[in-house]
């Protein structure tokens, strides 16, 4: 199954201390280039006061897109570091935001890149990460009195084999639908045979990149 970058399902924000300097490390998922940028300009008026707001940002479905900024700080020590914390963890559509409020102790080039790329790590570690996928639609076509006992044993087909399920459609019968792996469709087919003892099939529709988010709890963070 190809493997595409992760983001993030919702905004995270979180602190760390070094030497009384506070990095405020704000995390943000964005659709586009245009979006990250608001989503930057948005942080930087909030956090108007702070001397840094340095950046790094990854977007595009394979991550293609990418950018920082160390924001007055020394090159090299802000933005690249978060940039590659974002790149280790093999995250797009998200910025990275870290706001510095000096604490009056200057931390050197080395201290500062362990602090901008450990803001940005510790906030990764808080967020629920969202996994694309490409799947392949496939839907069943049941009669009303049968959906409720289909769906059950589609969705207990859909957690045991990487697959989530789609929204139902109700019409002159129930079309239950599922985001399967292309090599679980065959499977599927069989098992939709066996539980309709084959007087049900499956139609196979679009393959497409799926966000799936992952469960908060029991989430291992990798740095």
């Amino acid at each position: 199954m190809a493997e595409y970058p992760a983001t993030i399902a919702r905004r995270v924000d979180h602190e760390i201390e070094i030497k009384r300097s506070r990095f405020l490390a704000h995390l943000v998922p964005v659709s586009s280039v245009d979006d990250a940028d608001a989503a930057i300009a948005g942080i930087r008026k909030e956090f108007w006061d702070a001397r840094h707001n340095c950046v790094a940002m990854v977007t595009g479905v394979s991550g293609d897109q990418a950018r920082s900024s160390d924001d007055g700080e020394p090159s090299g020590t802000a933005g690249v570091p978060m940039l590659e914390v974002l790149r280790r963890r093999g995250m797009t559509d998200v910025v990275a935001v870290v706001t510095r409020y000096f604490g009056g102790v200057k931390l050197g080039a080395g201290g500062l890149v362990r602090a901008y790329g450990n803001a940005v790590s510790e906030a990764l570690d808080r967020a629920q990460l969202v996994r694309r996928r490409a799947l392949t639609h496939a839907v069943i076509e049941a009669p009303h009195a049968d959906a409720g006992r289909i769906e059950n044993l589609l969705r207990e087909w859909a957690s045991a084999r990487d697959a989530v399920l789609a929204d139902p459609e109700y019409g002159h019968a129930a079309r239950l639908g599922v985001w399967a792996p292309p090599d679980q469709l065959a499977p599927l087919a069989a098992d939709v045979a066996a539980w309709s003892s084959g007087a049900l099939g499956v139609e196979i529709g679009e393959t497409a990149i799926v966000d799936v988010a992952e469960p908060l709890a029991g989430r291992a963070a990798g740095a």
